[in-house]
């Protein structure tokens, strides 16, 4: 039988995923800096994209058919029901909260005909119904990959649920100060670069403080039980899908066409012109969604390999 690949310390492959999203982004950043002028669609068409929005979805609609009805059940593949469960449980009212709560804050919708035109409550108004769909369809797209990857195209780096790293601790909510301190240095690099680099005066980088706050949340207090069991290789794999998807939908569609747009005085002011000055924050949020997701399912099939209660689990005797 052939060996297995040697999966390196945990904290080295997690090293080596942001070290592959760097080798990508550097050169990419570097090249989309060199254009002046953004590409502009024609705004005197009154509806260049109808539905666009909503026939869109079907970019998270369609992987989640294929994976969970096609993928999963020909090669076999065994999800744990409750950790996706609970995961999904965790998750999706995040989504529900960015948009009840902050969506007439941070994000503006110019063009009502790229949706069905049904509004869902938010705060100071409403959303289209096509929002909570997107977080929804979007939490779950992630979760399924991740969970693909690592029983299927990547086993061999996966943590086997029987194994003693995933049911022996002495709790799962462990303090990890070096999470808090990266959070606090990217929202204080944010304020600084509205500030001192975009020289805007007005408003506060919000919605790169609550990206950073939901990502690395997480990470604060649960990092350190999660390093041991998440397979990195199938994360980092989700997270450039997940990416390239992003953009082709954001960069080249949902911005241009006014699907949906971002309230200028809520960004940090970093923004890509050739993708018609698109904040960087469309860019993170993906990131910090990837991060945070598999985080929070990895500790959650821990807490249900271990067999104890809730309390027992996360707090300790």
């Amino acid at each position: 039988m052939a060996d297995l690949p040697d999966r390196g310390s945990p904290k080295s492959s997690f090293l080596l995923v942001f070290a592959v999203l760097g080798m990508l982004a550097v050169p990419a950043a570097l090249t989309l800096h060199t254009a002046r002028v953004p590409a502009v669609v024609d705004v005197a068409v009154a509806n260049p994209s109808p539905y666009g929005y909503t026939v869109s979805l079907l970019l998270f609609i369609v992987p989640i058919v294929v994976i969970a009805f096609w993928f999963v059940p020909r090669e076999g593949v065994r999800i744990s029901k409750r950790s996706f469960v609970r995961t999904l449980a965790l998750l999706v009212p995040l989504g529900v909260v960015l948009d009840f709560f902050f969506a007439h804050l941070f994000l503006t919708f110019p063009r009502q005909g790229a949706t069905l035109g049904i509004p869902a409550p938010a705060l100071h108004g409403s959303v289209p119904i096509e929002e909570y769909i997107f977080y929804l369809t979007g939490f779950t797209t992630i979760l399924l990959m991740y969970i693909w990857f690592d029983k299927y195209w990547l086993a061999a780096y996966s943590i086997p649920g029987d194994a003693a790293s995933r049911s022996e601790f002495t709790r799962l909510f462990r303090f990890h100060p070096s999470s808090l301190v990266i959070a606090l240095a990217l929202i204080a690099g944010a304020i600084a670069w509205k500030r001192l680099v975009a020289h805007e005066t007005t408003g506060f980088p919000g919605y790169f403080t609550f990206l950073v706050l939901a990502g690395m949340g997480p990470s604060i207090v649960l990092f350190p039980s999660a390093l041991p069991v998440v397979n990195w290789r199938a994360f980092s794999l989700t997270l450039f899908i997940l990416l390239l998807t992003s953009l082709l939908w954001e960069a080249t569609l949902a911005v241009p066409y006014g699907w949906w747009g971002y309230q200028p005085e809520q960004m940090m002011g970093l923004r890509i012109t050739a993708w018609g000055y698109l904040p960087i924050e469309a860019v993170v949020v993906w990131i910090a969604v990837c991060y945070q997701t598999v985080i929070i399912y990895e500790v959650v099939k821990r807490w249900q390999a271990s067999g104890r209660n809730l309390k027992h689990a996360f707090i300790g005797e």
